[in-house]
């Protein structure tokens, strides 16, 4: 099941108490404070006190005195606030049992899903028992409904108002005009047209675009909410093709960059968030893996690596060697 601890999404055995919890978190025996759901839970009820699922824990511990760094980083976009900058598909799984176990791994708060044509219901008792909203759940789950496999503006546009009476009003979507069938590469003038029409009527445009940076630009202008350049082709496995682009973008925009399309293995999610991107929304690296849910792991503390390295700020580059060990004042 899925708690909350310290702001970040954590996986919890069903029925844990508090105590097995901590062990579990790696505080052993350390003297902790531990708050559930706002209230402090005394020391001598932990062994007794079972964690249930959406539970929110706070865990505090006394350390040296001075400043700390932030434990929380999260990230903002159309006004709604984020934790895991990790955004995942719903495609490609082998069922919707593995779907679940992918997606929780991952720690991810927003899902994108596709819409499609519903086909005639031959046997709707079947039907209803594999809903994809059963295994991500909007109570749950930030659903970001995308416009995958739509060749023109007006197909786009036609799409994402589906999606809105699908999902009662929502209006946070993920923009995508593919221009080319077999580089599935975006078609950025009917991207500009979706986008404004879109935005003129009320959605929250996150939008995948080419890695251009006068295009994200433009995109940006006309009031998007997020701007994702592809890293390489979708599915592709590629990685980053071109770093300086993506930099470019990220050093420009106003709005948060997350990069889709073409991550392969966790390297290349970490160095996307190196370039400092605000994100990386992936599907087919990890539905694809020989273990999608070791891959979901493997992607989710990429992301937190990249991140924390691109706010620590890396070394300088340089030609030459530079021991570590000091070579002068040596005591003999």
């Amino acid at each position: 099941m899925q708690i909350e601890v310290n702001g970040q999404s954590t996986e919890c055995a069903d029925g844990a108490t508090l105590d097995r919890l901590l062990v579990a978190l790696g505080y052993g025996e350390s003297r902790v404070a531990v708050e559930r759901n706002g209230e402090i839970v005394p020391r001598a009820q932990l062994g007794e006190t079972r964690v249930t699922a959406g539970d929110r824990l706070e865990i505090v511990h006394a350390i040296g005195g001075g400043q700390a760094e932030s434990v929380t980083d999260t990230f903002t976009v159309a006004g709604r606030r984020f934790t895991s900058r990790l955004l995942v598909g719903t495609g490609k799984y082998a069922d919707l049992a593995e779907t679940d176990a992918a997606i929780t791994a991952s720690g991810a708060e927003i899902v994108t899903l596709a819409i499609r044509r519903t086909p005639a219901l031959t046997d709707p008792e079947a039907a209803a028992k594999h809903n994809l909203l059963d295994v991500v759940p909007p109570e749950r789950y930030t659903l970001l409904p995308n416009t995958a496999g739509c060749y023109s503006a007006e197909e786009a546009v036609r799409t994402c108002r589906m999606a809105r009476e699908l999902l009662d009003g929502h209006n946070f979507v993920k923009l995508e005009v593919i221009g080319d069938e077999k580089t599935l590469y975006p078609d950025v003038t009917e991207t500009l047209r979706a986008a404004r029409e879109l935005v003129d009527d009320g959605f929250d445009v996150m939008v995948y675009t080419s890695d251009d940076p006068i295009v994200a630009r433009r995109l940006e202008e006309i009031g998007c909410c997020a701007i994702m350049p592809l890293a390489g082709p979708i599915g592709s496995g590629l990685g980053i093709q071109n770093r300086y682009n993506v930099a470019e973008i990220v050093a420009n925009a106003r709005v948060p960059v997350l990069v889709d399309a073409g991550v392969g293995t966790a390297s290349d999610a970490a160095i996307a968030m190196e370039l400092g991107c605000d994100g990386v929304l992936l599907n087919t690296a990890i539905a694809n893996a020989e273990k999608p849910v070791l891959m979901a792991q493997a992607m989710r503390h990429a992301v937190i690596a990249g991140r924390q390295a691109y706010l620590a700020g890396r070394m300088p580059r340089r030609r030459y060697a530079q021991a570590s060990s000091p070579t002068t004042d040596l005591p003999f």
